[in-house]
């Protein structure tokens, strides 16, 4: 029972970033899918500049989710604001382009947390007109480059965001040509556990080359759906020893997991809604 003199205080509103829809685009598709708990603090968010050029970053932020919420807010509202006037230039450097936006993408990261708190990520620009994605890996984040059967990894470009205020990174560059596909997700898909093993990035690659060209939304699908079945194999390999199919994380609602994939094709597609 509260007394005359005392007030209620009411909770100050928790701060979310803002719905993604990936935009359509002429010769290509992009889409996210998250599955499992969404306790952590996975976060996609993309921006299209102009008529020929998307803007995207992956983000995974330390901490549960409801301190990383506002996080991944304040990086979206940075994305949104600064991504268009950076790329707006007539004398556009991309690489210049994606390392300022990383900075300051950075830079609304420590500012929200207020302080330190580590955010392994990836920002890119994607110019659909000449398949060319420019790109910061920062913190080791799984990025998959799939062309003609053949998988490379986009390796890092520096240490995860959130962690010093005037950290640089350099862009890198690669090229997309007709058919290719890119695959990122969050460092809990190759965290997944089933019987003690971790799924890793050997098997994530391999579920790339088997995934399905037909959408960017279905190639997710195919990525996740190859993890569980890792995680069902192995479950029937303790089941077959008289185990009893327990194992430390044998389930991705113990992971936040996130996929994102961007198809480049010959002919246009629709593109998909990130769920």
């Amino acid at each position: 029972m509260r007394l005359p003199f005392q007030h209620r205080v009411e909770a100050p509103a928790l701060r979310k970033p803002a719905p993604t829809t990936p935009p359509q685009m002429q010769r290509s598709d992009l889409a996210s899918l998250y599955r499992a708990a969404r306790i952590g603090g996975d976060f996609f968010d993309c921006v299209s500049v102009g008529s020929d050029r998307v803007v995207f970053t992956l983000l995974d932020i330390a901490g549960k989710r409801e301190q990383a919420l506002g996080i991944a807010a304040a990086a979206q509202e940075t994305l949104r604001t600064t991504a268009p006037q950076l790329f707006a230039a007539e004398d556009l450097n991309e690489a210049d382009a994606i390392t300022d936006l990383v900075l300051a993408i950075n830079q609304s990261i420590l500012a929200a947390a207020g302080g330190v708190r580590c955010a392994p990520g990836i920002v890119a620009s994607y110019n659909e007109a000449i398949g060319i994605v420019t790109y910061v890996n920062a913190g080791s984040v799984p990025a998959l480059l799939r062309t003609d059967g053949v998988v490379t990894t986009l390796e890092t470009s520096g240490l995860p965001l959130g962690l010093f205020s005037h950290a640089t990174h350099d862009a890198q560059v690669c090229v997309m040509p007709d058919a290719s596909s890119l695959l990122l997700t969050s460092r809990g898909l190759l965290e997944v556990k089933a019987g003690g093993e971790e799924y890793g990035i050997e098997r994530l690659k391999e579920s790339l080359r088997k995934a399905r060209e037909s959408s960017a939304h279905d190639l997710c699908s195919d990525v996740l759906a190859a993890v569980g079945e890792f995680i069902e194999q192995n479950k029937r390999r303790f089941l077959r020893f008289g185990n009893g199919g327990q194992g430390n994380g044998e389930s991705l609602g113990e992971n936040d997991v996130t996929t994102v994939a961007l198809l480049r094709c010959s002919a246009r597609v629709g593109a998909a809604t990130a769920t």
